[in-house]
């Protein structure tokens, strides 16, 4: 077929948005700590690690831009990586189950969906967040099965590797992560040599990049890669030599639990011509003669219903599934007002004919004039629940067919102990129990909880209150649960899917405040039971937790679950209720479900060091920090200062053993900064602090 133009430049270059630097000092409540003395190694100029970025081979000619560094993948090393530590996630990739679906549109084991999301440029991405709120922080993890961290330009670099931030949160949920490699096309600085360099094959037959990458991958901790070759130019010598790299890529990463996605560009002939289809022109990069080559197919924007019915035909006939090919979406520019062919992927009469991949949701940000968190998640929900914002209920017939109203939610919530704080990953201001701990704003994915995956389930005879995350309050971290408005009658929230073994000593603890509106009566819902198909209700079992007066202070409830013991909880939700129909501002801060013998806190941190620093002269410093991990469970680290007055001030939280801080400055006339950092578990129980001092000269 004829080659289609060049898809224009909006699919292809990744924003440039300056990003700040991560972890800024902040404040908080007094604590003491013990404290040791460090000598700080050599100064050095700039210490902000950033998520790493490589050319396959050569590098371009000329002079890379401000702020680029131009290096080749052949060059890496994991010894030779200064901010390895900075950029390896370390939570698990965790398993995932299936609750019955809220509602019979939602189909378990047919369509899934993958995302390509621009979380950053591809130069100078924070490893670690960074003090802005104004970031993409995903929460809807329930819907998604691949995440492919998106990005790569011709003038700063084609692989990328995800940061450590993404990558937790996204394994905390289930999901994995694909690092990407983009060869542009021609017109936007594309070159066949870079293609040539990729699959580079040695005289004893290895190909040194799939290996490179592979090691990498294991390295960092994410899950395989995109694989998106859009040069033109090629042969089918070429295209064959691209074939035998994936099935190397694969051969060496499969052992590992590696995966690999390949976008529907060059084609057997060598030359790109993105078929919108799997065929017989791009089928060999999916499943050739000796097995498979690829875990799925990106297929392109091109695709029409004929089309897609047809590649999935021909997946059954490779003995493939034909969920296994991701039909491109492109929402970059319109999002939920994009024009899809939406029965061509998943109809709603007959089985999904494909998955769906969704190219850029991260327009739910990106288009916003407001872009303040309470904004962005009102956008986000829209986007992934539908105008009802309630996945049990979906808009009849809407234009926009949100996940929610075709895909069966996931989670991951199957063992004790679990805690939620509602936290998103960003926020105006960080909070521990209840009080401001920092007036920065700030962003770091891999601090976010497992949130609800069906946002919002809302039962009641009466008004409807709204229901949110909301950044105004919090327990812990940057936002809370918010329930606002008349309850004309008792109003149910459905929160957490769940596989919850059940203990004699096992409780529940229910962080919540009125925030000065009418009393409440608040009652936790606990089902032993799925629902009999889906769309049927959740069964809960409603156990009733301590009574709240309508004064401002958070409270915690305590809810034994002692008379549940032997069962599981498959769900959990709450249940409130106003004497009078009073107007309320209700909030849960947090939930916990944990059995009650004596409790260890975590192992502290060990061997706290500052490995390099900056500055120091002018009384402000940039550091960072390294540490031994803690033995034990931990769900993350946080580190404080403690001023000379005598309170503390949060300065970031990480789930790495290492931690950029850009800016220190003098209290007063301290001798030395004094920092303290602690290990958390999963109920955000922490350990003794490990000290350390930073002398001013």
């Amino acid at each position: 077929m004829t080659d289609p133009a060049p898809l224009p430049p909006a699919r292809r270059t990744v924003l440039a948005a300056a990003a700040a630097a991560a972890g800024a000092p902040l404040l908080g409540p007094p604590a003491p700590a013990a404290a040791a003395p460090a000598t700080p190694p050599a100064a050095a100029a700039d210490l902000t690690p950033y998520a790493s970025y490589w050319f396959p081979g050569s590098l371009p000619h000329g002079t890379p831009a401000p702020g680029v560094v131009w290096r080749s993948l052949g060059d890496w090393t994991p010894e030779s990586d200064p901010d390895l530590a900075h950029n390896t996630a370390t939570v698990p990739l965790a398993p995932r189950f299936t609750p019955v679906p809220p509602h019979r549109g939602a189909r378990a084991g047919q369509a899934r969906i993958s995302a390509l999301v621009s979380f950053g440029p591809t130069s100078r991405n924070p490893s670690q967040g960074s003090a802005t709120a104004d970031h993409y922080a995903l929460t809807h993890w329930a819907y998604l099965d691949e995440l492919v961290f998106w990005g790569g330009s011709a003038g700063e670099g084609l692989v990328l590797a995800p940061n450590a931030p993404v990558v937790d949160a996204a394994h905390r949920n289930g999901v994995p992560v694909l690092g990407n490699v983009f060869l542009p096309p021609v017109p936007y600085g594309g070159d066949l040599q870079w293609t040539r360099d990729l699959v580079r094959r040695e005289p004893d037959g290895r190909f040194p990049v799939a290996e490179q990458l592979v090691r990498v991958a294991l390295a960092y901790g994410f899950d395989g890669w995109f694989v998106n070759a859009e040069t033109d130019g090629g042969d089918a010598a070429l295209a064959g030599r691209m074939r035998e790299f994936l099935r190397a890529l694969r051969a060496a990463g499969a052992p590992h639990g590696l995966r690999i996605t390949w976008y529907d560009a060059m084609n057997v002939t060598g030359r790109v011509g993105w078929q919108g289809a799997l065929n017989a022109l791009n089928q060999e990069f999916f499943e050739d003669r000796s097995g498979r080559v690829a875990d799925t197919v990106f297929v392109d924007f091109r695709w029409t219903a004929r089309s897609l019915a047809d590649s999935g035909a021909l997946a059954g006939r490779l003995g493939r599934s034909r969920h296994e090919l991701w039909a491109a979406v492109d929402v970059e520019s319109r999002g939920w007002d994009s024009a899809v062919d939406w029965d061509a992927i998943v109809p709603r009469d007959r089985d999904h004919v494909v998955s769906l991949g969704l190219y850029r949701p991260e327009w739910t940000r990106n288009h916003l004039t407001d872009r303040s968190p309470d904004a962005f998640h009102r956008a986000d929900d829209r986007f992934w629940t539908g105008g009802s914002g309630d996945p049990s209920r979906p808009a009849p017939q809407a234009a926009w067919r949100a996940p929610a109203t075709f895909a069966a939610d996931r989670s991951t919530v199957a063992g004790l102990p679990f805690s939620c704080s509602f936290n998103t990953g960003h926020g105006l201001r960080w909070y521990e129990d209840g009080a401001v701990a920092s007036e920065e704003p700030w962003n770091h994915l891999a601090l976010q909880d497992r949130l609800p995956g069906r946002r919002w389930v809302v039962d009641t005879a009466g008004a409807r209150p709204s229901v949110t995350l909301d950044f105004a309050r919090a327990w812990r971290g940057g936002s809370s649960l918010l329930v606002a408005g008349a309850l004309t009658a008792p109003v149910t929230v459905g929160l957490h899917a769940t596989r919850l073994p059940l203990t004699g000593s096992a409780i529940a603890e229910l962080v919540h405040t009125s925030g000065g509106g009418g009393p409440v009566t608040v009652e936790l819902g606990v089902a032993v039971r799925e629902p009999a198909s889906p769309g049927m209700p959740v069964p809960y079992t409603w156990l009733k937790a301590a009574p709240q007066d309508s004064g401002r202070g958070w409270r915690t409830s305590r809810v034994p679950l002692s008379r549940l013991a032997g069962r599981t909880a498959y769900a959990l939700a709450v249940r409130i209720t106003a004497p009078g129909k009073a107007t309320v501002s209700w909030r849960l801060g947090a939930l916990t479900v944990r059995d009650t013998p004596a409790r260890r806190p975590p192992a502290p941190p060990s061997h706290l060091r500052v490995e390099a620093v900056s500055g120091q002269g002018d009384g402000r410093a940039a550091l960072r920090l390294r540490w031994d991990r803690a033995a034990g469970p931990v769900r993350h680290y946080e580190l404080h200062r403690r001023l000379p007055d005598g309170t503390r001030r949060f300065v970031a939280g990480t789930c790495a053993a290492a931690l950029h801080v850009p800016l220190v400055v003098r209290a007063g006339g301290e001798r030395a900064a004094v920092f303290e950092l602690r290990t958390l578990d999963e109920t955000y129980e922490a350990s003794p602090p490990a000290g350390l001092e930073l002398p001013w000269p």
